[in-house]
């Protein structure tokens, strides 16, 4: 079965109808509430956090983000990221609570340092691992992503980034990234090895 990162750049392969597709499928809505709860598991958050959602698509997590309960230290304030105008468009029309940047996390995190709390990716820093070009390396698109990420995040933050690698070799190339960036990284792979949660942190 094809991955879909290895046919096009996100931002070509969520066009209108895609982001529409995804939005709607309610297998893809509960595979992204299942991993929002599990990040947050991870993360431990003990009081209502600032959230950076990398890749927040049409905002099915950020809505999840927005509704945990006080008994669960929440609800959180979240800002989303995605590269894919039109799934930013989609959490728009849905008027989802988290402010929304049309940004390529590949180019970096665009804020200032010790922005935030915490953050969390759902299912989309394996997309850097393809590189558009030749003049684009998947090494570099890792470590400004992760250089900049670790920057953005207050003194003892902690990110949890769901992905699904390709292989072994894009695990060892993210894990390697986000250890050069300066986090201590450790991975813990859930459901039998086919969602694997990393899991990295001060």
């Amino acid at each position: 079965m094809s991955r879909p990162e290895d046919t096009l750049p996100p931002d070509l392969h969520y066009n209108d109808t895609e982001a529409r597709k995804y939005t709607t499928s309610s297998r893809i809505q509960n595979i992204q509430a299942e991993m929002t709860h599990r990040a947050l598991e991870l993360l431990a958050l003990p009081t209502p956090s600032l959230i950076l959602d990398i890749g927040c698509g049409s905002g099915l997590s950020g809505e999840i983000l927005s509704t945990i309960p006080s008994s669960q230290n929440g609800p959180h304030t979240w800002i989303g990221l995605d590269i894919s105008p039109s799934m930013l468009a989609t959490a728009l029309e849905r008027d989802v609570e988290g402010d929304l940047l049309l940004a390529d996390i590949g180019q970096g995190v665009p804020f200032r340092a010790g922005s935030f709390d915490a953050a969390i990716s759902i299912s989309a820093i394996q997309w850097l691992c393809n590189a558009d070009s030749s003049e684009v390396s998947a090494m570099g698109r890792l470590s400004r992503f992760f250089n900049g990420l670790y920057a953005s995040l207050k003194r003892g933050g902690r990110a949890v980034c769901q992905f699904y690698p390709k292989n072994e070799q894009q695990r060892t190339m993210i894990s390697g990234a986000a250890i050069k960036a300066g986090f201590g990284a450790g991975i813990l792979e859930d459901g039998g090895g086919r969602r694997v949660l990393r899991r990295i942190w001060f």
